[in-house]
């Protein structure tokens, strides 16, 4: 996962100054969403702070990190000692590599969390494509991050969807709907939406049964 803020590094443990704002508000919500006894599926772990916040509140859960960045996968696999071994050696997944569905394993839920903003459009697509592929009826994509609502959109999120843009024209806040809709076609409801501090969202879908 793309880093956009000095990360402090403690051996191989990265530290991230927006995880440790916002990583008990985020597993608390994901401690209410995800399902009993879940193996979880995360995409683009980052630093692994937010699977080790989770995995404290919910010690039923196993989790899999995995992201397509180095560095941050030997954060991952450092601070999975602090999870009494329900953190699995991290994935290099790449959503934008054809077949990582493959790579991923079994999971009963995916969460992804502040990727969406700092990477192609091709990522959300492939995100929910994806999960229709690994889910099963009823479980969940719980996502985290900055979105646009029009008109209620905050001026913080305009200021920061025009800094992501200026670093790379194929970034930005993704419009909320726009988003919705990508899960939509691919087999999803939104279940929860949850406001969370300095403007984010935490978004709960649900796969629909089948047909």
């Amino acid at each position: 996962m793309t880093a956009l803020e000095d990360r402090i590094s403690q051996d191989d443990r990265l530290m991230s100054p927006s995880a440790a704002r916002n990583r008990e508000a985020i597993a608390a919500v994901l401690a209410e969403a995800l399902p009993q006894g879940a193996r979880v599926l995360e995409i683009g772990s980052g630093t692994g702070e937010h699977a080790v916040a989770a995995c404290q509140r919910r010690p039923d859960i196993t989790w899999q990190p995995s992201d397509p960045d180095a560095a941050s996968r030997r954060s991952q696999a450092a601070w999975a000692d602090a999870a009494d071994g329900r953190i699995a050696p991290p994935l290099a997944i790449d959503l934008l590599q054809d077949g990582w569905t493959g790579e991923a394993g079994m999971a009963d839920a995916l969460v992804c969390n502040n990727v969406i903003h700092i990477s192609p459009w091709a990522v959300t697509e492939a995100l929910a494509a994806g999960a229709a592929q690994l889910l099963e009826d009823g479980q969940p994509v719980c996502l985290y991050g900055p979105y646009k609502l029009g008109g209620e959109t905050a001026p913080s999120n305009l200021d920061f969807d025009r800094s992501l843009k200026s670093r790379n024209p194929d970034w930005g806040v993704r419009d909320l709907d726009a988003v919705v809709a990508v899960f939509d076609r691919a087999g999803f409801d939104l279940e929860r939406r949850v406001d969370m501090p300095a403007n984010n969202l935490s978004l709960v879908f649900t796969k629909r049964e089948s047909s």
